[in-house]
């Protein structure tokens, strides 16, 4: 489930996994992938020299084509992209069976081609202030608390967490990097 986070550019913003099937993620109005995410963040992590920006390949999607998260899930409004995804991946019958799928990202392919249809593929720059004090995200910018927040949150699977306890190699990997950074703005543990 996605959850509130504080930006220090639009005060409370919406990040995180919408669907336990699959690894795609939100920001706001900004859909990509979790490996992405967590590749970006291990690349910023080993190379804080390198350029002032990496990448991120996301979706833009305008409020009218995401559709509502909440109907979707209960099953009552398949209206927009995320109407789409609950139409191929409901949410589980049994409570218990709500855990993020370390196995999403096989899902990748079909999700590419569901939300294609919704926005064109874009680039949006990840930048780090040299001090540490903050990132950006296409037009969000985080303190370095916040951003911490953000990585916790993927590499815990999200509000239900990983399925089995089992998370993706990009996780593990995102961690490494995060925890072995010397850059100001990482250089945190991630446990669990």
């Amino acid at each position: 489930m996605p959850l509130s986070f504080q930006s220090s550019s639009h005060g409370e913003v919406a990040f995180g996994f919408f669907n336990i099937e699959t690894d795609m993620m939100l920001l706001n109005q900004y859909f990509f992938f979790a490996r992405d995410f967590a590749d970006l963040v291990a690349g910023l992590a080993l190379h804080p020299s390198g350029p002032a920006g990496v990448e991120l390949a996301a979706y833009i999607l305008p409020e009218k084509e995401r559709g509502n998260l909440m109907g979707a899930i209960h099953g009552i409004d398949y209206r927009g992209f995320l109407g789409d995804t609950y139409r191929l991946y409901p949410f589980p019958r049994e409570p218990s069976g709500f855990k993020q799928n370390p196995e999403g990202f096989r899902t990748r392919g079909v999700m590419e081609e569901l939300i294609a249809r919704y926005a064109p593929l874009t680039v949006l720059t990840a930048s780090m202030d040299g001090s540490g004090a903050s990132i950006f995200f296409g037009e969000y910018s985080f303190t370095r608390y916040g951003f911490h927040e953000l990585v916790r949150y993927v590499f815990r699977g999200g509000l239900p967490g990983w399925k089995d306890e089992v998370r993706p190699d990009y996780v593990r990997r995102m961690r490494e990097a995060v925890e072995r950074s010397t850059h100001p703005l990482f250089g945190f543990t991630l446990t669990g």
